[in-house]
This record gives C-alpha cells, sequence and structure tokens, in this order.
C-alpha cells in the first residue's frame, strides 16, 4: 500500500492545506495510507481531528513522514533541502513554478523524485479540473476586491439616505482571465461601477456578461496563445495601449490588476504618471507583482501610499481565504491524482497529455524543457 503525506506548509506565512478531510477520504478509498502533518490545516479551518475521521494518520516528525512517503501533497515545492529528504522514486504533486525554484528542480532531480508541477496544466477541457492556476485565481479576485473595499475611503454601492445620495464607487480591472473576471463579479456584487480592459478580444463577451463595460484598447498581432494565456505585446502597442487606459485609471476609485504572461515579467499597465492622475484615497491593486507587478511603484508583499494613492502589492491573496482556496486546490491534485494512482498504487500514464506536460523531474532527469534548458545555462532561481 502507497503511503501519501500531506505537510503543513513552512513557505512563509502560508495558510492553505494541500488535502482536505474529503480529498484524504476519497485518497484512502483509492488505497492509499495517508499520513498528515500535525496543524497541517489548523490555519485554513481543518483540524486534526477531522483528518482523522476521513481515515488518516496524524504524525508530528515531518521529515521522518518526508522520507518515507511515496507521495507528497503540496502547496508549494518544498525548498532543497526538504526536496533531499524525498526518498528516491517517491512522486511530489505540487504547486511549484519551476523556473522561479531551480534550486528545488535540481534537489529534486538529483534525489530521483518524479515531480509534477499543478501549475504547469494544460489548458484543456478535461483539465479544467485540476487547473490549480484557476481555482486560485478564482480566490484571489475575490480576495483583492475585498482588500480594495477596505481600504477605499468610500461605499462601493449606490445608497439614497437622508443625508443625500451616494454615487457607486468605479472599478477599473485590467486583465479579464479568471482572476479578473472573478474581480469584476465581486464589485458589481458590491454594488460598484465597473469597467475592464483586456488585449484579448473574446473576452469581451465575458466581460458585459457580467455587468461591466469593456474598455477596448485594440487588438495586438497574435494575443492569443494556443492555451488561452495573453501573449507579450509589442512596446508601440504598449504605449497606445497606456494612452486610452490613461483617462479611464483616472477617473476610478480602484484599479485591480491581473495581467501576467506565463514565463515573463508582468508587463507594466500603470505608469507613475497614471498613478499620479488618480484621485486622493484611490486604491490600487497589484495582483501580479510577485512576477514584477502591472503597476511601477507597487512592492512585494507590501502595502504602500504613493502619490496619495494605496497600492497593494500583497503575495498570497488565496491564502487571505485559506478554507475555500485549499477545497479547491486539493480539489484539484485529486483530479490529477486520477491518472496516476491504480489499485492502491503510484503508476502514472506516462501516455497521458496532462501527465507528461506537468511533469518537471523523471528518473534522475528534469524533464521541463525549459528548466532543463536554464539548469543548463547555469541559471538559478
Amino acid at each position: 500500500m502507497a503511503v501519501a503525506f500531506i505537510p503543513k506548509e513552512t513557505h512563509g506565512t502560508e495558510t492553505r492545506v494541500a488535502g482536505t478531510p474529503d480529498t484524504v477520504k476519497a485518497l484512502v478509498k483509492a488505497g492509499l495510507q495517508v499520513q498528515v502533518q500535525s496543524g497541517a490545516g489548523s490555519s485554513a479551518g481543518f483540524p486534526d481531528d477531522e483528518f482523522t475521521a476521513a481515515g488518516a494518520s496524524i504524525v508530528t516528525d515531518a521529515a521522518a513522514a518526508r522520507g518515507g512517503a511515496d507521495l507528497v501533497l503540496g502547496i508549494h515545492v518544498p525548498p532543497p533541502a526538504e526536496c533531499k529528504q524525498l526518498k528516491r522514486g517517491a512522486m511530489l504533486v505540487c504547486g511549484m513554478q519551476p523556473l522561479l525554484q531551480l534550486d528545488s528542480v535540481a534537489a529534486l532531480r538529483d534525489a530521483g523524485v518524479q515531480a509534477f508541477a499543478m501549475d504547469l496544466m494544460p489548458r484543456i477541457t478535461r483539465a479544467q479540473k485540476m487547473d490549480i492556476l484557476s481555482s486560485q485565481a478564482t480566490a484571489g479576485g475575490y480576495q483583492a476586491v475585498l482588500l480594495a473595499a477596505a481600504r477605499l475611503p468610500r461605499f462601493f454601492p449606490l445608497l439614497m439616505t437622508a443625508a443625500g445620495t451616494i454615487k457607486p464607487a468605479r472599478v477599473f480591472v485590467l486583465g479579464a482571465g479568471v482572476a479578473g473576471l472573478q474581480a469584476i463579479a465581486t464589485s458589481r456584487r458590491l454594488g460598484a461601477v465597473v469597467e475592464a480592459n483586456d488585449i484579448r478580444p473574446a473576452v469581451k463577451e465575458q466581460v458585459e456578461s457580467l455587468g461591466a463595460k469593456f474598455v477596448d484598447t485594440g487588438t495586438p498581432p497574435q494575443a492569443e496563445s494556443t492555451g488561452g494565456y495573453a501573449r507579450e505585446t509589442t512596446e508601440e502597442y504598449q504605449r497606445k495601449q497606456r494612452e486610452i487606459l490613461t483617462a479611464h485609471v483616472a477617473d476610478a476609485d480602484v484599479v485591480i490588476t491581473t495581467a501576467l504572461i506565463p514565463g515573463r515579467k508582468a508587463p507594466v499597465l500603470l505608469s507613475e504618471d497614471m498613478v499620479k492622475r488618480m484621485r486622493l484615497g484611490s486604491v490600487i491593486v497589484d495582483m501580479a507583482v510577485e512576477m514584477g507587478g502591472n503597476v511601477e511603484g507597487s512592492e512585494k508583499g507590501k502595502t504602500v501610499t504613493k502619490h496619495g494613492v494605496t497600492i497593494i502589492g500583497e503575495l498570497n491573496l488565496p491564502g487571505m481565504v485559506p478554507y475555500d482556496a485549499s477545497r479547491m486546490f486539493a480539489k484539484n491534485v485529486q483530479g490529477f491524482l486520477e491518472l496516476v494512482l491504480g489499485d492502491g498504487k503510484l503508476d502514472p500514464k506516462w501516455d497521458d497529455e496532462v501527465v507528461t506536460a506537468i511533469c518537471v523531474c523523471r528518473d534522475g532527469k528534469v524533464s521541463h524543457a525549459a528548466s532543463a534548458e536554464a539548469l543548463a545555462a547555469g541559471r538559478s532561481s
């Protein structure tokens, strides 16, 4: 019987957990022996006794459990020292961002671990239930609006009061992927007037279906990749885009930026001059801050005030709603494990495009081409 281990996350102030009592129950039913580190789910609202009731064993020695497990699940890839604790041939399934964690990738390779990065999940229909980027972006987009609402010195909705009519706040969302669409929907539920922009013309209908106005800045050539992500645009297009966006940004009380390009630095959409033009007390939430930021002046993990505008650079928005973010993440992982489990054994279907797409390390080699190239070139994370 294969042993699965769910550790308590050690990455920063992470509050999420990669398995929940519901998914543990499913793994036990699939024939796995499941161990959960004591306190692994406490910060997300899942106490040890709920894991025990689901059929898991609670362990306190994380290093020993990690070294004895056939399968380890995580929100983040472990640091190199913990990667080296994994036994040869073990399987690691987690969020990884391998190009940003090359030291851990190298350690996993050297340890002979089969490592799978859930954030490399291909955007195909049957993989939707395994897509952690989408599920966590849903949580992030929701929380971004709540943070902005808490900081904004005015109400979001239209209010008719004895003291007069209070106009609704104006929200501008840049990037209408999963996070952006959730930010639009949440802002609308709170009663704000919402505008949104995206370089992909296909999302216009989705934006308008949520009750927001689509701000068209034109479509650059090949705006969308085959995976449904935005591509990097030319400097000329970005200049014209900023010219159009400037007036809309200046008119907004809240701006939420979500634009990311896989494997690349986030594009700067708001210049310092654009921030200066916003009203005093306005709020910006830069959801792309970890990848360099969409906003000139945003700072990783900090909330700063510049030119009278609050700029929020929170690094882990999903971790601020850890109960539901963990539930979604764990279900994504459970969906993937259906492709690697059989009769209580780990037996990856290596001819499956999903399995091969997210495999980073296998048989002592780095199978993710971009990571292998980066390591060969001597780059480090």
